[in-house]
Order: structure tokens, then C-alpha cells, then sequence
């Protein structure tokens, strides 16, 4: 990840609260066919001094075969995310030389993988996925409402992995490149978005942003 030192991330419980607020991740891997990508919901834990990812594939999944490998995966967290006109920044009344730009909060995480095919340990993961996205339901479904020879079926097609993170990246492009006076700008402009996107990542900016005065950094 490009990671200029206005816009790096390094706080862990920063990059973790980013993570589990991702309802979804993309999970990269390399095969001799080239680059596979899919897109899959992950469960964070920590054991110990490890750091864990755990999610599952469809067994007719053949990314999963190459997990079973220990090819290292990249999973990537995409956060709020929102296009920055040049005209959400005030100095440009006075300095008009100022271009478009993008600001987005993401975070990347590089690790060893192994799957798992116990029905025991898969009921249980998918369980704990459940329970995490449907906790703010008002009448949340959970596992159990299911038939268990339904749910049993259904897990003979997954296959579950988990991913021991080695490395962590987090990068929160906010505008603190640019005065507080832009930065205002900026989430005053996208607050008042009727796009929700743009609306989540005003208030990511008023989380917390610090200014870096180091002139324009390009996306």
C-alpha cells in the first residue's frame, strides 16, 4: 500500500475497530493462473499475540485449494470512502491551484493461511458470523432457527480458513494534508451529501484527523 506519513495508520486498535467495522473483505491470492480475488466476510479474533482472520468459500470455490497451500493472502478493508472536489476547499477562492481528489480509509492485512473442514469448527465460525451482523436486528435470526440437517448439508459445501496476519497496513486519507479550514470544508460538503457514502466519510473525518501541512499529496 502506498502509505505517505500523512495518511499512515499505525495505531492496532485503530486498524482493528476499521477492520470490524468492514462488513466485507476482499481476499487476494496468487495461483498459476494468475491473481484470484473474492470477496468474503472475515472474523477477527486474537490468540494470544496472534492476530486471526477467519472466513469460509464455497467448496466450488477453487481459491480455497490454493489457501490450503499456505500461499500468503492479502485481505483488504475498504472504509467510508468519497470524491473531494476542488470546490469543498475554501482556500481555493485564493489559490485556485488545487485539483480533484479522493479521500477513503482502508486497511490491508498479509498473512499465511490453512483451511479447515470440521463440521464442529464451521458451525461454530459461521455462528459467530451470524451473531455478529445480525446483532443490531431487532429480531435477529440466528443458526439454530434453521433445521440442523439443513444447516449440516450446508456446511458439507463450505470450506472454512483462517489467516495468522503477519503484517498490517491502515491508511486514513482524511485531507490532513490540506489547512483545517479545507479539512472543514471538505466534511461540511460531504455531511451535507444526500450520499450515505459520503455522509459516513464526514464522519470518519470528525473522528479525528490531524493536519499535516505538507502541501499536496497526490492520490
Amino acid at each position: 500500500m502506498y502509505l505517505p506519513n500523512a495518511f499512515r495508520e499505525s495505531d492496532p486498535e485503530t486498524l482493528y475497530q476499521i477492520i470490524q467495522t468492514c462488513g466485507l473483505a476482499l481476499l487476494v491470492t496468487q495461483s498459476d493462473e494468475g491473481l484470484l480475488a473474492n470477496h468474503v466476510p472475515l472474523l477477527l479474533t486474537h490468540e494470544g499475540e496472534r492476530t486471526l482472520l477467519h472466513g469460509h468459500l464455497a467448496k466450488a470455490n477453487l481459491q480455497w485449494k490454493h489457501l490450503a497451500q499456505g500461499t500468503p493472502a492479502l485481505v483488504v478493508f475498504s472504509g467510508p470512502e468519497a470524491y473531494v472536489s476542488p470546490g469543498f476547499y475554501p482556500s481555493k477562492i485564493d489559490n485556485p491551484s488545487v485539483v480533484p481528489t479522493w479521500n477513503y480509509v482502508s486497511v490491508q492485512a498479509q498473512g499465511t493461511p490453512e483451511v479447515f473442514h470440521d463440521p464442529e469448527r464451521l458451525y461454530a465460525l459461521v455462528k459467530q458470523l451470524t451473531q455478529r451482523h445480525e446483532r443490531h436486528s431487532a429480531e435477529p435470526w440466528a443458526i439454530s432457527d434453521a433445521p440442523q440437517a439443513y444447516i449440516q448439508n450446508m456446511l458439507k459445501a463450505i470450506v472454512g480458513f483462517s489467516i495468522t496476519v503477519d503484517r498490517l497496513e491502515g491508511k486514513r486519507k482524511l485531507s490532513q494534508n490540506r489547512s483545517v479550514a479545507d479539512q472543514q470544508g471538505v466534511a461540511q460538503q460531504l455531511a451535507a451529501s444526500r450520499h450515505a457514502t459520503d455522509q459516513a466519510l464526514a464522519a470518519a473525518m470528525a473522528f479525528g484527523t490531524q493536519v499535516h501541512l505538507s502541501g499536496g499529496i497526490p492520490l
